[in-house]
């Protein structure tokens, strides 16, 4: 009961999955995805097992045609069953079953699949094909292009309640946990595709927050400031951009700038000012007691 989409960014290798639903939470239980072995969505009559046993098998070696087949044939169930599969290289394998609730359906292309089960109408997965064929850029924002054709068809028959994105690395890194690009879900929402695309843009201004630590920690204090300006002017009325792009501002003498960006975060929670104070008291700062003071005024 739900429409979703794997997908694989031929520029960077970055494999995708993205699900919309009428279904609590659907972003919880249809998208899988591990660096070095690849995508799954497993959805209609959910067997979640689809998700976790396919990436097992595609890390045995197995092409998603094979693995997808193997679990087919232990699975009483799978005539209700629809699941996409996506390696490394972008093959794909994907299952509509004959007893899916309709409208119900799929197409693949070049490093995607896309698929629907109980849709408004039998158009909704060619739109998302073609939305995705027809963007460019970041992989997110394909994925939610993808999504965005789907709801525009119709979308699922019951309407809107949840949705998630799920972007990993193509390759398996040293570090494991920073193999994860992006995890995000609307559980319970009346617009979640709004809600979720928020979220994606939001989480590319804190990214920037990150990038800014590195290159502070590195030394490049002008390059992290660049960042958080970057994200703030994304995000003007985020208060955590604003404080830190703030105390940025103000070691490097925009104290005028700095006043003005510290207020979006001051105005919104007394909090802010608190903090403001325990890190000039701690030692955090590198700012003036006269500074720390001009940062409060109005």
């Amino acid at each position: 009961m739900t429409y979703s989409i794997v997908a694989r960014d031929p520029i960077t290798g970055d494999l995708g999955v993205a699900v919309q639903s009428h279904w609590f939470a659907a972003g919880r239980v249809v998208p899988w995805a591990e660096s070095g072995v690849g995508a799954v969505a497993t959805q209609s009559f959910v067997e979640v097992s689809y998700g976790p046993k396919g990436l097992a098998l595609m890390r045995e070696g197995l092409t998603p045609e094979d693995a997808l087949v193997q679990l087919l044939e232990e699975d009483e169930g799978a005539a209700t069953r629809q699941v996409a599969m996506l390696d490394t290289i972008g093959n794909v394998a994907v299952h509509t079953g004959s007893e899916c609730i309709r409208m119900a359906g799929h197409r693949t292309g070049d490093d995607y699949s896309v698929q629907a089960n109980m849709m408004t109408r039998d158009t909704v997965w060619d739109a998302m094909a073609e939305a995705f064929e027809a963007s460019s850029g970041d992989l997110a924002y394909r994925l939610l292009d993808a999504l965005d054709a789907a709801e525009a068809e119709g979308g699922d028959v019951r309407g809107r309640q949840a949705a998630g994105i799920l972007i990993v690395r193509g390759e398996a890194g040293e570090k494991p946990w920073e193999d994860t690009l992006l995890d995000l879900r609307v559980d319970d929402h009346p617009a979640p595709l709004v809600e979720l695309r928020r979220l994606v843009e939001l989480s590319s201004a804190y990214d920037r927050l990150d990038e800014a630590e590195h290159l502070e920690l590195s030394g490049d204090v002008e390059g992290a400031l660049r960042e958080q300006e970057a994200a703030l002017a994304s995000h003007p009325d985020e208060p955590e951009i604003a404080f830190w792009t703030a105390l940025s501002q103000a070691g490097l003498g925009r104290v005028d700038d700095a006043r003005r960006t510290i207020h979006v975060a001051l105005e919104r929670h007394d909090g802010w000012g608190l903090l403001l104070d325990r890190l000039a008291e701690d030692g955090f700062l590198q700012l003036s007691e006269e500074t720390i003071r001009s940062l409060r005024e109005p």
